[in-house]
């Protein structure tokens, strides 16, 4: 089994695409060299994925198997997206955030430094579906830097979790998340801070001491 690369594909040094895998797939009513996709130096895209043409990605991107990324994508350097997400149209990614495996999202803005767990589904309609404005409605979650979201959480249109904050596994965010908050349940309230969280282990006098949380609280 071979690879499907396409010539609208700009590749950067050292990349890997592992086959078979289709990269530069044209969108819906492209024609061929319409849209471009960059990715770039030192990344390793792993068997079974598909990434459309019309998006830009940068140093050192791993895959899971069998990601789907399509156009009108932006992704920093060192991200990773995890086994069998999905990346519809529109989303905004930071340097080093990583998807985990089995997500979902579409016209979401991610931070730096983010991480969302396996099986986090993100909204962007409130009334599905053929909702000829939804595009123009609340959109996407804005998910600002250093935030942690749980596995199997479900983030609701246009909400913003705020920098730092972490979210429960298994949450489901209806409303804004304040900055250094954490949050949980169904709907997700806040429970307490992080700064008010404990090493159950001792290891730590609270957890994110560490880089580069470490590092945050040095600025």
């Amino acid at each position: 089994m071979n690879n499907q690369v396409y010539s609208n594909v700009v590749l950067g040094e050292g990349t890997l695409i592992d086959p078979p895998s289709i990269i530069g797939k044209l969108p819906r009513g492209t024609a061929e060299g319409e849209c471009l996709l960059e990715i770039g130096k030192h990344g390793h895209i792993r068997p079974f994925s598909t990434i459309y043409a019309g998006s830009k990605i940068g140093d050192h991107f791993q895959t899971g198997q069998g990601v789907s990324i399509r156009e009108d994508n932006t992704i920093g350097n060192n991200v990773s997206v995890g086994t069998n997400s999905v990346l519809e149209f529109g989303n905004i990614i930071g340097d080093n955030s990583r998807i985990h495996s089995n997500c979902f999202m579409e016209m979401v803005t991610i931070g730096s430094y983010v991480f969302v767990g396996p099986n986090v589904v993100f909204t962007d309609d409130p009334h599905p579906m053929g909702c000829p404005h939804y595009k123009e409605c609340k959109g996407g979650a804005v998910v600002e830097d250093y935030v942690r979201i749980g596995a199997n959480s479900t983030i609701l249109p246009g909400v913003r979790i705020g920098r730092n904050s972490l979210v429960g596994a298994g949450s489901v965010v209806t409303k804004d998340v304040p900055p250094d908050s954490v949050v949980a349940g169904n709907p997700a309230k806040v429970i307490k801070t992080i700064d008010q969280l404990t090493c159950p282990r001792g290891f730590f006098e609270r957890p994110y001491t560490w880089p580069p949380y470490s590092v945050r609280l040095t600025k």
